[in-house]
Formats: structure tokens, sequence, C-alpha cells
């Protein structure tokens, strides 16, 4: 099997769990699926967050998600639990379509280093 239909694969994997358990089957689309891993790694999940708050969660995920690929390295977690990440290496210039593979990648890694999914 060839690397992106692995990949489709196991990224349609990932959107059909976590759209059935958080959006009663409607496909979620990767920005959802990326504010999802920020609440995880937050682990604040029975509260409400503010618009600021929300675009935090994704800056987390971001950066937990682009951890592995050497991108950012986590630091430290504040007073109030949030974690903070240092950039070891900016991204690439990439056009839209090269972002969302790299984020998809990133995202299929993160579930089965969760073991959510099946390597």
């Amino acid at each position: 099997m060839s690397r992106d239909q692995q990949l489709k694969e196991r990224w349609e994997a990932v959107v059909s769990l976590l759209s059935n358990r958080f959006a009663d089957g409607a496909p979620l689309d990767l920005d959802a699926i990326i504010y999802l891993v920020g609440l995880q790694e937050l682990g604040q999940l029975h509260r409400k967050f503010k618009k600021d708050e929300k675009l935090n969660l994704m800056h987390i995920a971001i950066c937990r998600l682009l951890e592995p690929f050497g991108y950012y390295e986590f630091e430290y977690f504040d007073e109030q639990g949030w974690p903070h990440y240092k950039i070891l290496e900016q991204l690439p210039p990439l056009k839209a379509g090269e972002q969302s593979i790299l984020m998809k990648e990133a995202i299929v890694q993160y579930f089965i280093e969760k073991e959510v999914i099946e390597s």
C-alpha cells in the first residue's frame, strides 16, 4: 500500500472515530480535530472556553502535534495548567494543501501513539 493511501485510510479512521464520538457522526474537519487534540492536551475537559482560549487550545495542539517532527519542544506548564512550547525550527513555507497533509500526518501519528488507532 502506498504511503498516501495508508495516510488516507488512517485519517479516515481518525475522522470516523472522533465524528462518531463527538459529533453524532457528522464528519469533523481538520480544525475541529486540532481543537479536540488541544482539549485533550490541556486536560480541562469540563469547562467553557472563551474565543481566545479556543485559539490557544488549537495552538497547543499544533505545537504538540508537530513536536515529534522537531518543530517544537515542550517547556513547562503554567500556573493555570496550560502547556507551553518553544520553537526549535521554523516551519518551512508550505502551500495550503501541504499544510493540510502535514497536519493530517501529525494527527494520525498522535492517535497511533495514544493507541486510539492501530499503526
